[in-house]
Formats: C-alpha cells, structure tokens, sequence
C-alpha cells in the first residue's frame, strides 16, 4: 500500500487581502527586538518564499524588493542587503515552484533549507564585504527553525482557501 501525501479537496483562489495582511505580519514580526535569539527564522524571507511558490502572480521579485528595503530601513542595515537577498529568494522560489509542490511537505521543508540558507548567505556576505563584524555561526540556525516551520506555517495560510464555494447549511464543512 502507497502512502498518499496529497490531500484530494480543491483550493480556492488566494485572496489578495490575505496575502497582504500575512506579509506585514511577517513584517511586524521581524520587526520585534529578536536579535538575541538566533534561532528566529526571518519572518519575510519564509512568507516571500511560501507565496512565491503558492501564488507567483500576486508575490514576486517586486514584492520582495519593496519588502527588503523596508527591511533594511528598519534594521538601520546597509541599504539593498535584504532587498537583494529577498529578490534573489523569490526568483528561486518562482523557478522551483513546480518542482517543490511535487513533493509532500516533509520533503518541501528540505528544498525551503537551501533558500531560507541563501537568504542569509547573501545578507552575511554583504554584510561582511564592507567591513563589519561577524555575526558567527549561530547566525545560520534561524534557516534551520525556518524549515521546521514549513509544515504548520503551510497548513495556517492554506486553511482559509479550504472553504467551500457555495455554503449549505446542511454541509459539515
């Protein structure tokens, strides 16, 4: 016997509302004084990556471009470090986007790793370029915690798109 990983109900279409209001609640979140725990995923990188693969028509490289200098604003960090860094993760995600929903969401965690880990990649090394400090090695865990919250951050931002077309009272769900 195969296991199904699929779940056979159809989605409806994203609203645009909802992916707006989930973007700046990453935002607000990665706006929280969070530094001293280097286990916090970036909010943004993980929420430009989900819609970039679920919904590329309304999340892409723009959204991630306007996302990453109001990161940059906001971080006092050196301007274009998380725009680039957020571009580049939405340009894979698009591309892979065929092939990572192929996969049940297990597996979707380990093709997220190497892009939250990009992400971060290309803010160190602009970061470091110029000059600055190191961040260390605990800089690169958040990536790892990112992944992990791949399965029930999926399962959250998909629920509203399980609802029925036309409700009936007499319909369970």
């Amino acid at each position: 016997m195969q296991p199904t990983y699929s779940s056979s109900r159809i989605l409806q279409p994203v609203r645009p509302w909802f992916v707006l209001i989930s973007l700046a609640t990453a935002l607000v979140f990665n706006f929280f004084p969070t530094t001293a725990w280097p286990w916090m995923p970036d909010w943004v990188a993980l929420l430009i990556i989900f819609w970039s693969i679920r919904e590329p028509r309304h999340v892409g490289m723009g959204t991630g471009f306007i996302l990453g200098l109001t990161m940059d604003v906001a971080d006092s960090s050196l301007l274009g470090q998380h725009a680039l860094a957020y571009v580049l993760a939405s340009y894979a995600a698009t591309s892979l986007s065929r092939r990572i929903l192929w996969f049940p969401l297990g597996q979707q965690a380990l093709h997220i790793l190497p892009l939250l880990l990009m992400v971060q990649l290309v803010q160190f090394a602009v970061r470091v370029m110029p000059g600055a400090d190191s961040p260390g090695l605990s800089y690169f865990v958040g990536p790892f915690f990112g992944a992990l919250l791949w399965l029930p951050l999926t399962f959250a931002l998909l629920l509203p798109q399980y609802q029925p077309v036309d409700r009936d009272a007499n319909r369970p769900i």
